[in-house]
């Protein structure tokens, strides 16, 4: 168990925007951050980081926390593991309690599966720079590959002996449970029971998420029997996902923030090499077509990628026309009008290299070096369009129905373009270099962004009334019946209760105790605000004065989650907004006492006009004059009581 200073100094030193900006691209927006939601798809920014508040909200799907909730969200992460995590962020050395075997024993199963990943990792990469075999054959196999040792270390290269059990028994030997070596794939059982190493014989290569640990493997054989696959992957399990995963994600994040470009190729040493190069903002599909989630974390983190294609792969054009898909879901913002046109804000920028016939980008890089590689980029990198333009042979042009069908798929793709102008350009090029007339092409071309725009508003519809349900369902959950004002008392109580005041009638008093104590008398119809009530009043009883952030950090999920939505926003007045009015508008903060005890009066005004409806309907159900006469009295008591608040509040009793 992690100590409770060491979970104080965590909280303390980690910054939201830090953390967070780590998977989602930020931008500033005056005191806020925003960015697209790395929980849902979306075009138009709806995810908000307030870094004074030490919080992240989503307006579109209501996800919110801290730090390490949001870790804890993004990653799947147990709350110990998203400590260690934010923790190792900040080099912050996380002192535990002693474990007993009881409690490791009963450990997370999930956690289990990345410890097993883990201990297979050291043991490959411990077998290959200490056993003869794994020097002999996995280190001189990477150096021949002309990979330094820094690279081979900082990407946990390793090698799996040649043997059928070598990982088995090690990891059984040191009290690993063998089930969960076959939940991830690290051993096979066959059909006949005998249990054995996936890996066996193999350079391996560990794939680590997006936060550094590691799920999966890829193992490449040194030997050239063609009965033996080339490489062995690890299954699907629990915590690997292949259409998640990026390889060297984990490396490459930063470099790929930092130049707001990702190079993606197609192989482990492809990523190695490039690497190796200077060329740090590089990861690879592993071989597959680029799925929705991969999409998803490239769009968080950039607005450019450049794919590198072998000299000699196969399908580059088929690859092509699916990689235009990608300018809709790059999309950052909507379309704005500007001089009566539609313009993009800022769309995603796709670039093609493709290698000589029989060079990859690690082949290339051995043979010509890092600086002529880079060249080579820079000079022969081309946007998707025109480079497809590139790959039509002439002699199918004279064939009238390979033409035909060359000219669908270039309308299709410039169709997935958000911007008309950039489809205006290359409508014109494209014609020409088909040697199509340019009206009937362009015709084409709109006829496909007709059907598209009408496919993604349907979509778009669908997307927003699901968020809207959601919303209120939200609402519904948190908010019992005509009880806004307990609400209201809820909210000031998390945003100002902490404060000092220095009123006539509060002289140095907190307003969260002044609050709590006007309100002693109060019943909480809603059964969430009844719990923060609750707690505030026991943490005063025991000599502490909760504060925001221990409702934001609270164990009860639904108060965090509460108090999340209730001290967020998705707007505020922009910082230009006196220069250009001269018109100051009031803070609630300018004015705190008018909105604390209205929020107290106007809750008690909703309990007494309840109070004085139910004391009605007892006069009116009572048959016995003397306690007729005796409610009356407690009638009266309370329109007195409902008077003086209404006077306070400024409301005029009419009956």
């Amino acid at each position: 168990m992690i100590k409770k200073e060491t979970i104080d100094r965590i909280l303390e030193t980690a910054r939201v925007e830090e953390v967070v900006g780590d998977f989602v691209q930020l931008k500033k927006r005056g005191s806020s951050m925003i960015g697209l939601c790395p929980f849902h798809n979306e075009k138009t920014p709806s995810f908000h980081v307030s870094p004074a508040k030490g919080i992240y909200k989503c307006f579109g799907c209501g996800k919110g926390g801290d730090s390490v909730r949001f870790i804890m969200d993004h990653e799947k992460y147990s709350y110990p593991e998203a400590l260690k995590y934010v923790a190792n962020k900040y080099n912050i050395e996380v002192e535990e309690t002693e474990v007993t075997p009881e409690f490791k024993e009963e450990q997370d199963r999930r956690e289990s599966l990345y410890i097993v990943s883990n201990y297979a990792a050291k043991f490959f990469e411990t077998q290959m720079w200490t056993s003869d075999e794994g020097k002999t054959i996995g280190l001189s196999y990477f150096k021949e590959r002309g990979f330094r040792e820094d690279i081979i270390k900082k990407f946990e290269l390793g090698y799996s002996p040649d043997d059928w059990t070598a990982l088995l028994d090690s990891a059984v030997s040191e009290g690993y449970q063998q089930s969960f070596l076959e939940d991830v794939g690290l051993v096979v059982k066959n059909d006949q029971g005998r249990v054995y190493d996936r890996f066996r014989g193999r350079v391996m290569f560990p794939i680590h998420n997006f936060t550094g640990r590691i799920i999966g493997f890829g193992g490449r054989t040194l030997k050239t029997d063609k009965a033996v696959p080339k490489y062995v992957n690890s299954p699907e399990s629990d915590i690997y996902h292949k259409s998640n995963v990026l390889y060297g994600l984990f490396q490459a994040k930063k470099a790929i923030r930092d130049l707001d470009n990702c190079y993606l190729v197609e192989g482990y040493a492809d990523v190695l090499s490039v690497y190796q190069a200077g060329v740090e903002n590089v990861v690879a599909s592993s071989g597959t077509s680029l799925t929705d989630e991969q999409i998803a974390i490239f769009s968080r983190l950039c607005k450019k990628i450049t794919v590198l294609y072998d000299g000699d792969s196969a399908g580059v054009k088929a690859a092509v026309r699916g990689l235009s898909l990608l300018y809709n879901k790059f999309l950052k913002n909507d379309l704005i009008t500007l001089d009566n046109k539609s313009v993009i804000k800022e769309s995603f920028d796709i670039r093609i290299v493709l290698f000589p016939e029989g060079n990859d980008p690690d082949s290339y890089i051995q043979k010509f070096g890092a600086s002529a590689f880079k060249d080579f980029i820079s000079k022969n990198e081309k946007e998707l369009v025109e480079f497809y333009l590139t790959t039509v042979e002439r002699k199918d042009l004279d064939d009238p129905i390979k033409k035909i069908k060359i000219s669908d798929e270039v309308a299709e793709i410039l169709s997935n373009h958000p911007d008309p102008e950039f489809r205006s350009v290359y409508i014109k090029k494209a014609a020409y270099s088909l040697n199509l007339d340019e009206r009937s092409f362009l015709n084409l071309v709109n006829s496909k962004v007709r059907g598209l725009q009408k496919r993604l508003t349907v979509n778009e519809d669908i997307v927003l009334e699901e968020q809207k349900v959601l919303e209120e369902k939200r609402l519904l959950d948190t908010i019992a019946p005509d009880e806004y004002q307990e609400k209201d008392i809820i909210r000031v109580l998390l945003t100002y209760g902490d404060q000092l005041v220095h009123w006539e009638e509060m002289t140095d008093t907190y307003i969260g105790p002044y609050i709590i104590t006007n309100l002693s008398d109060v019943t909480f119809a809603n059964p969430l605000y009844a719990r923060v009530v609750q707690y505030y009043h026991d943490e005063l009883e025991n000599g502490y004065l909760p504060k925001e952030r221990d409702f934001i950090q609270h164990p009860d999920t639904e108060i965090a989650n509460m108090a999340i939505s209730m001290i967020s926003s998705p707007y505020q007045l922009s910082e230009n907004w006196y220069n250009m009015h001269n018109i100051t508008v009031p803070n609630e903060t300018d004015k705190l006492k008018g909105t604390v005890m209205g929020a107290i009066f106007h809750l008690k005004k909703k309990k007494i006009n309840a109070m004085i409806s139910a004391k009605q309907k007892e006069i009116q159900e009572e048959k016995d004059e003397a306690n007729v006469m005796i409610l009356m009295k407690e009638y009266l008591e309370l329109k007195e009581v409902e008077k003086y608040i209404s006077n306070y509040l400024g409301a005029v009793i009419t009956k």
